[in-house]
């Protein structure tokens, strides 16, 4: 378990890295809130495209390690080429060339993970994945102060902790793949689960809100006073605010309903983004912070959670590579694509207050279907 703990340590440093810090590069090299908008999505398009494929090798491969191997060597060395160049065109060739391998690396991890938790019934992906939280807090901060004066370094620190999860790779047991026709009528069986559809379709749409809050809100947040440092602050605050969760995740599935938990995520990201569009000193955005950790870290464990129950064994690497396609891809596509053209026209804390419309949506939606199965259970449907 330790060797899973410390490896998700190591790739949410990375992550902390460049989903923290990619905006102020782009930002101070002097692209536009268009351009940004369109570099950060047309990557996670690219990444659509190989979701699906990484899923399925995962599943065929002899060992899907072997699979995420490759991801993590990929990321590690494509991201070493963004320095070359402010170009438009060939920072857009980069991200896509990146993200093709990034993206798929946290789908993977689960799926690897939660099939061992199935032979560990001990373990908790709860507390695994708290490694990540720590790990991203972390990196968040301490490369606060590095960006503040050197943000180049961004990209030899990213490859350095991709290097350093390889070699916490090769402690892990052997993920053997299942040889299937994923891609055919079985994999479609997945649209034909109507509540793990439903859970898949909310979570969907509260992502596109944090899509445009991960392009935009080191911006956003810079443009309010705040600093590299401060920012690394804000990032750090968010991380810790999923620790609660991620402690008690276990006790909270076996007691609370699956809806009631995504009730309360879209409840949370709706008060959250109508603050951001409120507060004009970034200082105050530090508390608010402390919302994150009932938004992302509870759609991410608890979508993953639900996929691993509803989702054949044989299949289940198709089944998180089906919610990283929507999640990490196209809700971010729309969030920043959408988000970079939205901010110019109207301004990003107008932008904000529309989030926060989104996700009560996503509020009014659940409720209803509670409403509804409630009144079903009491007659008796």
């Amino acid at each position: 378990m330790n060797a899973f703990v410390l490896f998700y340590v190591v790739i949410y440093m990375g992550n902390a890295v460049y989903g923290t810090f990619m905006p102020v590069y782009l930002n101070n090299a002097k692209f536009s809130q268009e351009q940004i908008g369109v570099l950060l999505s047309l990557g996670p398009l690219i990444a659509m495209i190989g979701q699906p494929v990484w899923g399925a090798l995962g599943d065929r491969a002899k060992s899907k390690n072997h699979i995420l191997r490759l991801l993590i060597i990929g990321s590690g060395i494509s991201i070493l080429f963004f320095p070359i160049s402010h170009q438009f065109l060939f920072i857009l060739v980069i991200i896509c060339i990146f993200t093709f391998f990034q993206t798929s690396i946290f789908a993977l991890s689960d799926a690897i993970t939660l099939e061992e938790l199935d032979r560990q019934p001990t373990w908790s992906f709860g507390l695994i994945r708290l490694g990540g939280t720590v790990g991203f807090a972390m990196m968040s901060l301490l490369f606060g102060f590095v960006a503040k004066s050197y943000i180049n370094s961004m990209f030899p620190v990213y490859a350095c902790t991709m290097l350093a999860a390889l070699l916490c790779l090769w402690r892990f047991p052997a993920a053997a793949g299942r040889p299937v026709n994923v891609m055919g009528r079985k994999f479609r069986e997945l649209f034909k689960n109507g509540k793990l559809m439903f859970y898949i379709g909310m979570n969907f749409i509260i992502q596109i809100t944090l899509g445009y809050y991960y392009a935009f809100f080191p911006i956003y947040f810079k443009q309010m006073g705040g600093d590299s440092v401060m920012l690394g602050w804000s990032m750090t605050i968010s991380s810790l605010s999923e620790l609660p969760f991620l402690l008690f995740s276990a006790k909270i599935f076996k007691r609370v309903p699956i809806s009631i938990i995504l009730l309360v995520a879209a409840l949370a990201s709706a008060l959250r983004w109508f603050l951001f569009s409120q507060i004009e000193v970034a200082h105050w955005l530090l508390p608010v912070q402390i919302l994150h950790g009932v938004i992302f870290i509870v759609l991410s464990v608890t979508i993953a959670t639900i996929i691993n129950r509803e989702v054949p064994a044989e299949w289940k690497a198709s089944g998180q590579t089906l919610n990283g396609l929507l999640s990490l891809g196209a809700a971010r596509i729309i969030g920043s694509f959408l988000g970079g053209f939205m901010s110019a026209a109207y301004g990003m804390r107008q932008v904000f207050l529309y989030s926060s419309w989104l996700s009560m949506a996503c509020v009014v939606v659940i409720g209803v279907v509670l409403f509804t199965r409630r009144k079903h259970n009491e007659l008796g449907i």
